[in-house]
């Protein structure tokens, strides 16, 4: 098979394909046993039809278009991949000539993905800065703090209610005249500030002392689960008493009841260090995504609107599915935000356009550095994935082969060796010291939500102290 390729207007190529027909031949062939396998003529087997016969009363234009419907697009493929294009839309394909004991030629006008051709100066020593793994005292005052937090006690108070009070309500909750028994509840220990109610009920509940009655209409939030966040409900709460949280003092008797250590100082250490840990981790993936911007705003490309349009539709159908696998449609989703569809979609072009960029930068570096994915890397991403969604690898490649998809996760590996790559080659400077405080140490859940207890906590929690350490198919 003969190819060639010429540019016709901007990212549209037109190819040209020969077949000769002693390669073409075994593909007629196989058309005619097709045809013979389903006709039944009279005199002859299943199956055992001559050309001549099928030829004289199936009509030879019928084989002939039979052979093309199935062989163009056959040939078609293995031109774009002979070729190394990658089309982003349907191809127009004319028939140039098709005869006995010639040539099959045709020809294909079809819209490409560009291609960024660079050279190592394009995108080695890009300046990036990246944060200060430094922790501050602060950073650790704030977690020793959330960690009392999990320790408070309850005690009554002789006041009126304030926010992060905790108060034993009633609740009746009605939508319309039927009462919602997921929400109706008595003798329920509240903490004012959660928003499990909406936060209007929150508003409300500051200044009131026990033996108050408000109403209130609300949009339940998500700590009222997720069948009833979203619903609106009509609210009446009778305040029964008011409790504050008491924190215990950080001392050596809080670092023995809340954690493995026999100090506060070792239990400081100990956060100080895993505080370290994970700004570390952290600052690696902010250099990874600055080092990618900063390649992306390096580079000029004309982007072809049918990219950018496909790439807007699927982040706008995205939109869509995360609002249903809430529970409520797109608008209302938008409209929560304090947006509309119109900025939804300017924003998915921007970010499209982004995204678009930062493929086509990656896959230029994978081209000038020959990046290429091996078997062991797909594997391992394949049991990876498997893994992740309770699959067996094996069925899983084979899903990802038959439906094509292999060639995209190559490509995603290719592309993230290549940011590797412009990571390891950047020019990085470092940030001082930044301020506020971390997200918090991995290993224990220190900050995970625990209702205090009347005279103290039941059960003891010993932290724990481990750590952990971390398109298209580019050729």
């Amino acid at each position: 098979m003969q190819t060639t390729v010429e540019n016709t207007e901007k990212h549209t190529v037109k190819l040209t394909v020969e077949i000769p027909p002693d390669e073409y031949s075994k593909e007629l062939d196989a058309t005619y046993k097709s045809i013979a396998n389903q006709v039944k003529i009279p005199g002859f087997r299943k199956g055992k039809v001559p050309k001549q016969i099928i030829d004289a009363q199936i009509g030879r234009e019928v084989v002939r278009d039979e052979f093309l419907e199935h062989a163009v697009p056959q040939y078609y493929r293995q031109a774009v991949s002979e070729q190394d294009l990658a089309p982003i839309a349907d191809p127009e394909i004319d028939l140039e000539g098709f005869a006995d004991d010639a040539p099959l030629v045709f020809t294909a006008v079809v819209e490409v993905r560009p291609r960024l051709e660079l050279s190592e100066s394009d995108y080695s020593g890009l300046k990036v800065r990246k944060p200060s793994a430094e922790v501050a005292e602060s950073d650790v005052d704030e977690w020793i703090d959330r960690l009392r937090e999990r320790f408070a006690e309850l005690e009554p108070a002789d006041r009126p209610v304030i926010d992060g009070d905790f108060v034993t309500i009633d609740v009746k909750a009605l939508a319309g005249d039927e009462e919602i028994d997921g929400l109706t509840r008595t003798d329920y220990l509240y903490f004012v500030g959660s928003g499990e109610f909406g936060s209007a009920l929150d508003e409300q509940l500051a200044g009131t002392k026990p033996g108050d009655i408000l109403k209130v209409t609300e949009e339940m939030g998500p700590g009222a689960g997720e069948a009833l966040a979203g619903a609106t409900a009509d609210l009446t709460v009778l305040v029964k008493d008011v409790k504050a949280r008491k924190l215990p003092e950080a001392d050596d008797d809080f670092a023995k009841t809340a954690s493995e250590f026999d100090t506060i100082d070792q239990l400081r250490e100990d956060l100080r260090t895993r505080l370290g840990e994970m700004k570390e981790r952290e600052n690696a993936a902010t250099v990874r995504d600055r080092v990618l911007d900063a390649m992306i705003d390096s580079i000029e490309v004309d982007i072809p609107d049918t990219l950018i349009d496909d790439e807007t539709e699927h982040r706008v159908a995205s939109a869509g599915e995360r609002a249903q696998r809430a529970g409520v449609t797109l608008d209302d989703l938008l409209e929560a935000q304090g947006w509309d569809e119109t900025r939804l979609r300017e924003d998915s072009r921007d970010h499209a356009i982004r995204a678009i960029k930062a493929d086509l930068a990656l896959e230029g570096v994978a081209r000038a550095e020959t990046i290429e994915v091996n078997a062991d890397e797909l594997g391992t991403e394949i049991t990876s994935l498997a893994e992740a969604y309770g699959r067996d690898p094996k069925e899983l490649a084979k899903q990802l082969e038959r439906t094509g998809q292999i060639v995209t996760l190559a490509g995603d590996i290719i592309r993230g060796k290549a940011l590797d790559l412009l990571v390891e080659r950047a020019d990085i400077e470092a940030e001082g010291p930044a301020e506020g405080p971390a997200e918090g140490p991995e290993g224990t859940d220190w900050t995970a939500e625990a209702e205090p207890t009347e005279g103290g906590p039941e059960t003891e929690t010993e932290p724990e102290t481990e750590t952990s350490d971390d398109a298209e198919e580019t050729t």
